[in-house]
């Protein structure tokens, strides 16, 4: 086991600097920068010169990969063009607010999703199964940019019941609920938009182990066929379903940027956003980088929940 994790950590390193070369030549050889954005104020020659000079944008692609490496290596991610302020701050101050808001999305789509694949794999042609279908439309159908818009046009136009923007209400003392009632729109988005993947996840993996001997052997001890579903189909379709949820966990640092833009959720997605639109380079790359990692060390925890929840697996071997 150890064995195995050092080779993949090792696989990883290139992987993880190969991201980040791509993503830096994408932004920086997309049209206009940031001088670009800038007004009248860099409109001539000369300003134009100095405002590159001063955010090191005169320096050839190579030199300026090679000195942003050399930052990342010292655990610096650059300077904002835009806000004049560490990019790793600005990362520190919005990682709070997309954990809350995708967390709780794809914790209550995990909540909902599981019973319901369950019971849709138990009861064939059921109204579970007819319902589990019908969330999986939706969410696998409708893209996330209308599922917001409908879901602001139901609650908050036409019912009035829910805020459309921000954390929290402008100008009024924050309050837990006032939290809460911000964060129950996006967060049904986030959790319907997971919900359907989850569903189709644990209903296939049920499925396919109440095809197996031990369910056989299981129903002829006499097992209910609650406790059947519960402790041995579920118990073993579980490696698919955790490794559906795991894969959720880079969306979840990483934020939702149509849902957070559109709701204008303070988070990290909003973060990369306006990052992208303002030519803020170390911005996207600090983003970037984050979420490289973050996808790296998923794909390792992976790795570590197949050895504890199947014993068949091998990671000395091969």
């Amino acid at each position: 086991m150890g064995r195995y994790i050092r080779r993949r950590l090792i696989t990883a390193i290139p992987v993880f600097f190969g991201i980040t070369l791509l993503v830096f030549l994408m932004v920086n050889l997309a049209p206009g920068t940031i001088v670009d954005l800038m007004g009248e104020g860099a409109s001539s020659g000369a300003d134009r010169a100095a405002l590159e000079q001063a955010l090191g944008l005169d320096r050839p692609l190579p030199v300026r990969y090679a000195g942003w490496l050399a930052g990342l290596l010292r655990g610096e991610l650059g300077q904002s063009f835009f806000y004049d302020r560490p990019v790793s701050r600005l990362i520190a101050q919005r990682v709070g607010p997309s954990l809350l808001l995708t967390g709780s999305g794809v914790a209550l789509a995990v909540v909902l999703a599981l019973p319901l694949g369950i019971l849709a794999a138990w009861k064939p042609r059921s109204l579970w199964e007819r319902l589990a279908s019908l969330l999986s439309l939706v969410s696998f159908g409708v893209p996330g940019f209308l599922l917001c818009l409908g879901g602001i046009a139901l609650f908050s136009v036409t019912l009035g019941w829910l805020p459309t923007h921000g954390m929290y209400t402008f100008g009024t003392f924050t309050s837990l609920a006032d939290l809460l009632r911000h964060l129950l729109l996006p967060a049904g988005v986030v959790c319907l938009s997971s919900l359907g993947e989850l569903v189709k996840q644990t209903r296939a993996a049920c499925l396919e182990a109440l095809g197996q001997d031990y369910i056989l052997t299981a129903r002829a001890k006499g097992l209910s066929e609650g406790a059947v579903m519960v402790r041995h189909a579920f118990r073993g379709s579980l490696v698919p379903v955790l490794t559906t949820i795991l894969s959720h966990i880079p969306h979840i640092l990483g934020g939702s940027v149509v849902v957070e833009q559109i709701f204008g959720w303070p988070g990290m997605g909003s973060l990369l956003f306006s990052g992208i639109s303002q030519r803020d380079y170390p911005v996207v790359m600090g983003v970037s980088v984050v979420t490289a990692l973050t996808v790296l060390l998923t794909n390792l925890l992976l790795d570590l929940v197949y050895g504890l929840a199947d014993p068949r697996v091998r990671y000395g071997k091969g």
